[in-house]
């Protein structure tokens, strides 16, 4: 069952307001907090999409509060997929860099060595030889900045259009 540009839009109503485990922001606020960064960057529609879903895999599989702290990956970034892939193409759904993982928060840290840890050389170099690396690089990157309370972002309601711009459906 694919979710509808209306689905997310109600499981962000009766979900976002969850804390974003382990930070000072909800997950609606964490999600718009990303969008609006790549909104801002001049990032192309696919990749605002993107940067506004990374995480709805969280609300689709619920593991609690902080599933980290007790060991637990919720595999959100599979979770989504099967909801996501017939609404929005691989262009929407898509550990080189000195001090990136000292500037990671604690929970980021917990979630990276549970998904696997820090790429070796050769596993970095097959990421990036696949198509869309360099945008899940950006993604990625918003995601980890987007953690900040209080931040004034656009509404969902504004990234909607953007949505259905980028849907196979719209």
């Amino acid at each position: 069952m694919s979710l509808s540009i209306s689905d997310i839009c109600v499981l962000f109503a009766r979900k976002g307001g969850r804390l974003y485990d382990g930070e000072p922001v909800t997950q609606l606020e964490h999600a718009l907090q990303s969008a609006a960064m790549a909104e801002a960057e001049g990032a192309p529609p696919a990749l605002v999409a993107a940067a506004l879903l990374h995480d709805l895999g969280h609300l689709l599989n619920d593991q609690g509060d902080t599933p980290t702290l007790r060991g637990i990956d919720d595999l959100h970034q599979y979770a989504a997929l099967p909801f996501l892939r017939g609404t929005f193409g691989d262009d929407v759904l898509c550990a080189t860099r000195a001090g990136y993982f000292d500037a990671l928060s604690l929970d980021s840290k917990r979630s990276l060595a549970l998904q696997g840890g820090v790429y070796s050389v050769e596993e970095a170099a097959a990421f990036r030889a696949q198509p869309y690396a360099e945008d899940a690089v950006r993604v990625r990157l918003w995601d980890d900045s987007a953690k900040l309370a209080g931040v004034d972002t656009p509404a969902l309601a504004h990234f909607v259009a953007v949505l259905e711009a980028t849907s196979r459906c719209g």
